[in-house]
């Protein structure tokens, strides 16, 4: 079970579940009042120290359970801020983490009576009894996610930066993309010789990482491995991340890494695709990574509907020169082909150029020799001066 998966990589042991199906939701609990008995019942024998629920609880629900069943209640939600604030590594992640648990605060924080008491003005007509503890607390709050907010903005400033800069020298850019754990981290590793961390975990990887990729008889690109997805991925995430999603909005083909071994496979397929539909990635140059073919039933394969595809597996190594393969012909696609000549004395430089692009084929000239290339924009300019006008 997912819930289950993601205790554990927050560090807790799993002693019990229940599962209950409602009409309707309890607005005072969320769950069933009989229900909440039972929960208490097992709390009790099993001496556990914390309930989580798989849904969004309010602060009045959560406060209600916890009086209920007389222990700690996390929400879903919660639960997945504690694991990006356990794993939170660098300054950008930490600030996303903080905000993303800030935004998700807030409306928890709302009671019966907000507003009520609020005298912040200065002046006539603004004085009053002043401002309660709960109302001090969410004004601090408020403060503290606007500066955020502007300490990531510059994160976003240089990301775009970064980005711009790739673009003006034409290097193809590919983004992983993918539920939690389905092996991305594992693929970067293999395509491009990084460290980066890779677990067998859910949210492993927050903060995106580039690195250089060199496919065969194509110019250099660079590979994004970002934050995975999962199912009812809370908002306050969504906002908190944006800079990092922009890595992939922004990238020229996107590799849609699935875990083909996962019994929930196609659920995690659907979940993936309709946040692509969120994003607006959806006119995007896609291409289907089915990881841990050395594990998954061999059936699953022919399970697959998805074009175009490579089935690979991260651990052995395997369908990943296919990859290569696909991913230089996504890049292909993006060039031209271009007649350049060579005079004998420069001939030299065919191989400088046999380095930056795949050079299609060579006919000698009385004088020189000329060149049929696949050519990017920013080569051709590059090339200019041997350009066939």
């Amino acid at each position: 079970m997912e819930l289950e998966e993601l205790v554990s990589a927050a560090g807790g042991e799993v002693v019990g579940s229940v599962i209950q199906t409602l009409a309707q939701w309890n607005p005072a609990t969320l769950i069933g009042s009989g229900k909440v008995d039972e929960i208490k019942q097992m709390v009790q024998e099993s001496q556990a120290t914390l309930v989580v629920m798989d849904h969004q609880l309010s602060g009045v629900q959560a406060r209600n359970l916890e009086t209920g069943i007389g222990c700690k209640i996390l929400d879903r939600n919660q639960l997945i801020l504690d694991i990006f604030a356990l794993r939170a590594q660098t300054y950008e992640g930490k600030l996303q983490v903080e905000l993303a648990q800030m935004l998700d605060q807030l409306p928890r924080m709302i009671d019966a009576w907000m507003g009520s008491l609020s005298r912040l003005g200065g002046g006539i007509g603004t004085r009053g009894p002043g401002e309660t503890a709960l109302e001090n607390d969410r004004r601090r709050i408020r403060d503290r996610v606007s500066l955020i907010k502007k300490k990531l903005e510059g994160v976003r400033k240089n990301r775009a930066q970064h980005r711009s800069s790739r673009r003006r020298h034409e290097i193809p850019s590919f983004a992983l993309i993918g539920y939690t754990n389905s092996g991305k981290s594992s693929i970067l590793n293999r395509l491009t010789g990084a460290q980066t961390l890779a677990k067998n975990q859910v949210f492993a990887t927050l903060d995106p990482t580039t690195r250089k990729v060199f496919l065969p008889e194509g110019p250099p690109a660079v590979v994004t491995d970002t934050v995975g997805f999962i199912r009812k991925l809370p908002t306050q995430l969504i906002e908190a991340f944006k800079a990092t999603l922009e890595e992939s909005a922004e990238a020229d083909v996107l590799l849609h890494v699935v875990d083909l071994s996962s019994p929930n496979m196609n659920r995690q397929i659907e979940v993936v695709e309709q946040l692509m539909k969120e994003f607006q990635w959806e006119d995007k140059k896609l291409i289907h990574v089915f990881n841990k073919v050395d594990v998954a039933p061999l059936e699953r394969q022919f399970q697959v509907r998805h074009y175009p595809r490579v089935f690979v597996s991260a651990l052995t190594g395997q369908g990943l020169d296919q990859l290569k393969k696909m991913m230089a012909e996504a890049v292909n696609e993006m060039q031209t082909d271009i007649e350049l000549y060579f005079p004998k004395q420069q001939e030299y430089k065919i191989y400088d150029l046999s380095r930056e692009t795949k050079i299609v084929r060579k006919e000698s000239a009385t004088e020189g020799t000329i060149c049929y290339a696949q050519m990017t924009p920013a080569l051709i300019n590059r090339w200019k001066d041997y350009l066939v006008k």
